[in-house]
């Protein structure tokens, strides 16, 4: 991929918030090559475009779209996931401020560094800068936003219908987006658009995600303290338990393996960090917890059936949409309203000419019932 430039001054200079977030993201970032060839031969192949790269919670999208900046300087980059991030408002500004700075660089004195009033009532604005600078790019030369988290995007303050973040409808030559999100219904992408586009699903891609999750245990056991031999602890975990006393759910650890089918690298990751620790990883206890706020979030108006099918759904490997009907002895569609509203946290998969349903991380699933458990 060619830089923004031809030279390798680091245009734009990204806001500390998102430098930050970078530098950490790329502690100890191993493989993810498919990914990387896979946008590489999008964009030779597209002369313009979105690329959206889909993932469970902690498989490693966020991580993998700040390596991708780290090492082509003047890529566009914004994170969703920071506070107040998830307003197009704040979007449109902070994106924008790079854009013209991108524009000045490349001679133009057409904008100063005031955005005029009329930046974030649409993409009217954005639009006009993308083309501006498409128009002076080399033909070697691509321009690419990277937008981290797109699943955080909060759409409330958006007109019904339009794109989430105003994004474009319509993209001019060598200008490309590049998406990170979590699974999602096919009718709820948030975006109408009319230039080439492509998805790349990680859950299509097992293999690869298990190689480079031992890549990362071997990397990470090698660059720490621990007077252990990495290849017979590469394969090492901490599982997780919750002692079951009445309002105590202080956690204990066990050693165990890892799974030979591990892909999530969120949950390698806290469980590594607390190897030598007796404590549940309290930033994968938080994790799990924001994830369940937003269930219950997205269903409040379902409850309580919606607590019925969760505890169905941390009881079962994967269950059908009519098994969990026949159970409950109601309507499936009711319960079909409730799984979509939880799309992000599900895999799914076709066995039998049905779609069963089951929670994305055996270890979130644990957890979820752990926590139904301790408050029956």
């Amino acid at each position: 991929m060619n830089n923004i430039t031809p030279n390798t001054i680091n245009i734009p200079r990204y806001p500390p918030e998102f430098q930050q977030i970078i530098n950490a993201k790329n502690q100890n970032f191993v493989g993810r090559e498919f990914v990387f060839a896979t946008i590489k031969n999008f964009l030779n192949q597209s002369d313009r475009g979105y690329f959206t790269i889909i993932g469970d919670p902690g498989i490693g999208k966020s991580a993998i779209l700040a390596h991708y900046v780290n090492q082509n300087p003047g890529v566009v980059y914004y994170n969703v996931e920071i506070t107040g991030k998830n307003r197009v408002e704040e979007f449109l500004t902070t994106i924008c401020t790079q854009l013209i700075e991108i524009y000045q660089y490349q001679g133009s004195t057409n904008f100063t560094s005031n955005l005029p009033d009329y930046t974030t009532e649409g993409s009217s604005f954005l639009s006009l800068l993308l083309q501006q600078i498409s128009d002076r790019l080399h033909p070697e030369q691509r321009l690419i936003i990277t937008i981290d988290s797109c699943d955080r995007i909060d759409i409330n303050n958006q007109p019904r219908g339009s794109n989430i973040f105003y994004l474009p409808r319509y993209l001019p030559e060598k200008v490309y987006f590049i998406l990170t999100r979590r699974p999602f219904l096919a009718n709820q992408s948030g975006l109408l658009i009319e230039t080439p586009s492509q998805s790349l699903d990680l859950s299509a891609y097992s293999e690869q995600n298990r190689a480079d999750i031992q890549e990362y245990i071997k990397s990470y056991l090698n660059e720490s303290s621990y007077s252990v031999d990495a290849s017979a602890a590469s394969r090492r975990v901490h599982s997780v338990s919750k002692e079951k006393n009445p309002g105590d759910v202080s956690p204990n650890v066990t050693e165990q393996s890892f799974d030979d089918e591990e892909t999530n690298f969120m949950y390698v990751r806290e469980i590594l960090a607390a190897i030598n620790r007796d404590i549940y990883p309290p930033n994968l206890q938080l994790y799990y917890q924001n994830h369940l706020d937003k269930m219950n979030l997205a269903t409040s108006q379902q409850q309580p059936m919606a607590l019925k099918v969760l505890n169905i759904l941390v009881q079962q490997q994967s269950i059908s949409i009519e098994a969990i009907a026949e159970i409950l002895d109601t309507d499936e569609y009711e319960i079909k309203v409730i799984l979509d509203k939880w799309r992000e946290f599900l895999h799914l998969e076709s066995i039998a000419a049905q779609i069963h349903y089951s929670i994305y991380h055996a270890s979130f699933r644990d957890w979820l019932r752990q926590e139904i458990e301790s408050k029956v």
